[in-house]
């Protein structure tokens, strides 16, 4: 077994791509031409479509929460790296993310508009959003990361306590939902 810390510790299996997810969603809502039928279509789907924006907004968290914790270690390699050696692409590299940010802009207007209700996403989500954003760039997608000494944390990161955060990342990969990862937000952001 090879030394180091893992680039991963376990998240890649309990992801999804949002953008894909979202806009087949979307589209399918979108073959109706009748507003009603688009309605009952947008209410039998907002409920996956938070419960994905929630899983990636978990995994967002544990990113932050594991970068954090490995910066606790002493100097090691990080082990299957898959971005290592890469081009680095800004737009690429934050695509996902930036899409996120945007749905967190315009989610809340549908809801309103299909549902007639008042939606709001809590600052923290704002407050991950844009410490993901940072970290991706900061790090330049990790096409240089070989040691955790390499990885850069986001300004206003909060790492009190962060030798602890692998037990609670673990926790939420034994459970198969990392949107559990979204009641630690204010011991990072």
């Amino acid at each position: 077994m090879a030394e180091g810390l893992e680039f991963d510790p376990g998240f890649a299996p309990y992801i999804l791509a949002f953008q894909g997810t979202v806009n087949y969603l979307y589209t399918d809502i979108n073959k109706f031409r009748v507003f009603s039928q688009k309605k009952a279509k947008f209410r039998q789907y907002y409920k996956k479509i938070l419960e994905v924006f929630n899983n990636n907004l978990g995994f967002y968290v544990g990113c932050l929460m594991w970068a954090a914790y490995i910066r606790t270690r002493e100097e090691q390699e990080i082990i299957n790296n898959h971005c290592l050696g890469g081009k680095y692409n800004e737009e690429e590299n934050t695509i996902e993310t930036d899409y996120m940010i945007n749905f967190v802009r315009l989610f809340p207007k549908d809801m309103r508009y299909f549902m007639s209700t008042s939606f709001e996403f809590d600052e923290g989500v704002h407050k991950i959003l844009d410490a993901y954003k940072e970290f991706l760039i900061i790090n330049k997608g990790f096409v240089n990361t070989k040691k955790n000494t390499d990885i850069q944390l986001p300004r206003g990161l909060k790492t009190m306590g962060a030798e602890d955060f692998k037990e609670k990342i673990d926790e939420a990969i034994n459970l198969k939902d990392l949107s559990k990862l979204l009641e630690y937000t204010d011991l990072i952001v």
